[in-house]
Order: C-alpha cells, then structure tokens, then sequence
C-alpha cells in the first residue's frame, strides 16, 4: 500500500489545484447564471480551439478547461501551462517507481533495472520539459524555436514508451503499476506537440523539419572550434587524456568522463589513447559539450557484453550510453561483444541532442546502435550489426557511412534499420545518405543462406529514408520487411531516391500505403542535414565535415 502514498498525495495536489483554478475563475465571472453560462461556454470553446489537431483531444480540452484566463492567453502560454501541470505527474511518476523499486518484496534484477530506466528517463522527461518551457518564454527566432521545441517534445514523449519497452521480457505485474500514468504522461506531451505545430508552419512541406542547414562541409550546429578539434590535420589540445599504461591521467573512461566539468558550455576533450577498454561508459546529462578523441577506428575500442539474455534491459544494455548535450566522439570503436544469440546487446546508446559521431565504429549483433532520441549526425562511420542493428526514435543522420549485415544466428534475418517514431507529430526518423548497404566479412561466404532487408516498422509511424547511397546485391527485393502483420504499413513513412548497386531496383519493393520510391529532389532534400536535423545551426561548432544537402 505504502508504493501508493506518492501517487496519493499527488492526485490530492492537483485535485485541489483543480479546485482552486474552479473557484478562482468562478470569482472573477460574472454573478447571474446567462453570462456565468455564456463565459463558462467561451472558456470550453477556447480550449477546443487549443485543441484543435491534437491525437487526444478529449484529455486535452479537459486538461485546459482547468486553467484560469484562457482566452487571455497566448498559445505559448497556453502550452507552457499544459507543459508545467504535466512535469507535476512526471515527477509524481518517477516517485512512485523509485517507491515500487524499493518497496515491493523479491523484485527480480530485471524488473528492477526496468524501473531504474523508467526513473532515469522520467528524470529526462522533466529536463526537457522545463527546457520546452523556457523555449515558449524565449525570443528565440521562430524557425528555432520551433524545430527545438519539436525536438524536445519528441524526446519527452520517447522516453515513455522506453520506459515500457523495458518491462517486455518481464513475467511479473509490475509494469501495471505505472502504466496508466505513463500513458498520460505521453498523451498530454503528444497535445502540447500538436499544439506547437501551430506556434510556426513550416514554410514548405516538410518531410523531415528540423535538422538544420549544411555549410562548408559541416553541420552549421558545430562550432568553429569544433570544426577545427574535429579536423584531422589540427594540432587537438586535450584537457584530459586516458591511457591504460598509466602515461595518461586516468587508466579508465569513466573516471575521466567524472572529473569532466558539470554543465559546461566550452568545449572539455577527453584523449583516449590506444587500446581496448573494457568497461560501460556513462555520460550523464550533466556532462555537456564533452568530446572523446580516440586514435582511430580499431585502435581505441571500448567494450562490453551486456545484454537481454542476461537480464538487462535494452536501454541498460549499452557499453556506452551517452545523455548530456552536445557529445561528440572521433576514432573510437564502440562494441558489445554479446553475441547474436544474447538478443538485445547494444554498442552504444545516444539520447544527446546536437551529438555528432566522426569516424567511428560501432560493433554488435542485435540492436547495436540505439540512436534513442533528440538530434544526431553520423559521418564516415561503420556500423555492424543483425536484428534492428541500426534503431531508436532520434532525428538522425548518417552519412558517407558504411552499414554492414553480419552472419546471424541459423534462423535469423538480417535488417539494418527498426526506426521508433510514435507520433505522426514527431520530427524523427533515420535518414542515411551517400552511404553504403553491404555484407560484412563473416556474411559474404554464407549471403545466400540469409535473407536481409534495409528496414521494418518498429513503431506505428516509422520513418526511413535512403539517398543516393549504395546497396548490395544482400538485399531482399523486397527491400523491407513487416513488423507483425500489416502493423504499421499505412502509417510509416520509407522512401528510396537515386540509389545505386545490384540491390537499388524498385522494381519488386513492397507495395505498403506508407512506402515510396521518390523521384524529386524537392521531396529527397526534406531529409538532408539541412533540413532534417538544422545541422546548419549546430554542426559547424563540432567540426565533423557534412554537407547540407543530397550531396
């Protein structure tokens, strides 16, 4: 009974606040029933206003209806009001699952890390809720403020549905417990996300909004200094260096991501010096504009085996799981070495907004890249992989990059992608341009015992796209593979443009609503870093080379 008190208390907080807004604004109405009724009348239809395009509006008038003065509010106010009443039951949520973890008897490993995940994204949650609120109070200009309340809302409402992810290998009834809340939580955040929709309309028709402008070479959202960190012919001063002869400051990544500053707004680089480091790497959100430089792929590796099988949660799974803003990596291997019969075993987890990935490689089976949330870019870097290799919910890029199937298990298939896009609102989805689709080493002699396909629909409205890139004669010519039935086939968003190799032919793809083969580059472009993940604003401060457009 005790794991309930938290709930309580917070359901008779919001009760009374609820009580309170009533009779406050029945103060300020006027006393004779026709005009109480007419301002009643306005006071709904205000709301229904505001909610109007919203996935649930019933929840959305109701919640709004509660809000005193609405039609003096602007929609920025409307919605901040919304943002803050739902980081009241974020907070309340992730109170009752640090009570549940603690108080419920012979909790197994598994359910435990589950609610550990839920704590810790619900803590995010409230991060990039309060940091959507500060963006509706800003002055930032509108194609900003747009795409990054977008974004921020989109990770809010990504990070529930993980919470839940992490109970699907769970027998116990836990997952009960907090469900109905988390569900709500995602509702009111997918409102607020509808209702943004109408702060800015995008001035074209958008595919893929938000990513950002490409110029010179390189993301604009990295910083000059980036640029040059990032450049291979630029003497890099390191703040700090990471060696395991012990010539460095510390023998092990994590006690050098520790002694990085909290919240820096300058750049803090981390040398990683030759050698295989076998240890699970976090980067938590306080650690910003933090950098680590390795000496190149297969050089400086980073491994770990955790895995699904082994009772750890996907999310938890990860040999390197960065959160903090702004990360951004350069000649590093990052592997989890599980195996494919381990299942879920992931390489590296990136829920960092304005990361950037510079010549690195990322070496799994299943789900060895869990691009989870917010804005990321990928550039010159190789992936292997099995099973849903390359997955997650962020609005991501990779380009020039090199994605390789992997010999899997005797009854397994091989699909490069399984994109994580919930809500038709969210500015997500996995964009790869000018790279290549092939068979690694182990595959090649036994590719034609395996079937392999560039994506599925791991969620309702999954998003992919290929772009001039290369694919091999691997692919199914289908090209894409279902989910679970029609599952997702009228809601998702794949499209192919202007590939090339034996597996580029549309000719036998798959003839699912969502799917199409586009033939301008008007639609293509919507999916570049330019106009994808702003990357002209943020990736000129990284100094990893991109450019804007299709090429």
């Amino acid at each position: 009974m005790a794991m309930h008190f938290t709930t309580i208390a917070a359901l008779l907080l919001t009760f009374s606040s609820l009580n309170l807004v009533t009779l406050q604004e029945k103060r300020s109405f006027p006393t004779d029933t026709k005009s109480l009724e007419s301002s009643q009348s306005l006071h709904i239809r205000a709301a229904s206003a505001a909610c109007d395009g919203t996935l649930y509006s019933q929840l959305c008038v109701s919640t709004l209806s509660t809000f005193p003065n609405l039609r003096k509010k602007t929609l920025p106010q409307i919605i901040s009001a919304a943002v803050n009443q739902t980081v009241v039951q974020v907070k309340a949520t992730a109170s009752n699952s640090s009570t549940i973890r603690r108080k419920i008897p012979h909790l197994d490993a598994r359910d435990k890390r589950a609610l550990q995940d839920c704590v810790e994204l619900l803590n995010n949650t409230v991060t990039e809720l309060n940091a959507a609120v500060s963006d509706l109070s800003s002055n930032k200009s509108s194609s900003k403020h747009y795409y990054d309340l977008q974004t921020l809302l989109s990770g809010a409402m990504t990070n529930q549905y993980t919470c839940l992810d992490g109970f699907a290998y769970s027998d116990s009834n836990v997952r009960s417990y907090i469900e109905d809340s988390i569900t709500e939580i995602s509702r009111h955040v997918s409102n607020s996300l509808a209702m943004v929709t109408k702060i800015k309309e995008a001035s074209r028709n958008e595919v893929f909004p938000g990513y950002g402008r490409v110029e010179g070479g390189h993301p604009m959202w990295l910083s000059r200094e980036d640029k040059a960190m990032v450049d291979a012919t630029t003497e890099v001063k390191y703040d700090l260096v990471v060696a395991k002869d012990g010539s460095g400051n510390f023998t092990t990544i994590g006690e050098a991501v520790a002694a990085a500053p909290d919240r820096s707004t300058k750049r803090f680089v981390i040398h990683v010096k030759a050698g295989a480091y076998y240890e699970y790497v976090e980067v938590e959100s306080k650690k910003t504009m933090l950098m680590l430089v390795g000496d190149g792929i297969g050089k400086t590796l980073v491994k770990g085996n955790r895995s699904v099988v082994d009772g750890w949660t996907t999310f938890r799974s990860a040999t390197v799981a960065v959160v903090g803003n702004g990360f951004i990596a350069k000649g590093i291997t990052f592997e989890n070495y599980a195996g494919p019969s381990k299942h879920q075993a992931v390489a590296l987890r990136s829920g960092s907004d304005l990361s950037a990935f510079y010549q690195c490689s990322f070496v799994g089976y299943q789900d060895t890249l869990y691009v989870h949330s917010l804005r990321q870019f990928y550039r010159e870097c190789d992936v292997y992989g099995t099973v849903d290799f390359i997955f997650g919910n962020a609005a991501v890029v990779f380009q020039n990059c090199a994605l390789y199937a992997r010999k899997p298990n005797e009854n397994q298939k091989n699909i490069f992608t399984a994109q994580g896009r919930e809500d038709p609102n969210q500015n997500t989805g996995i964009s790869i341009i000018n790279s290549k689709l092939a068979a690694a080493v182990d595959l090649i002699p036994v590719q034609s015992s395996f079937k392999s396909y560039i994506g599925r629909p791991w969620k309702l409205n999954s998003r992919t796209i290929i772009i001039r890139s290369n694919i091999g004669d691997l692919i199914e010519p289908a090209g894409w593979l279902e989910w679970d039935g029609d599952f997702a086939l009228s809601t998702l968003y794949y499209g192919e443009y202007s590939n090339r190799g034996p597996g580029s032919n549309t000719s036998s793809r798959v003839t699912w609503p969502g799917y199409r083969v586009i033939t301008n580059a008007t639609e293509a472009s919507q999916f570049s870093v330019g106009n994808f993940i702003q990357g002209g604003e943020w990736l000129n401060s990284t100094s990893v080379p991109f450019f804007l457009g299709l090429s």
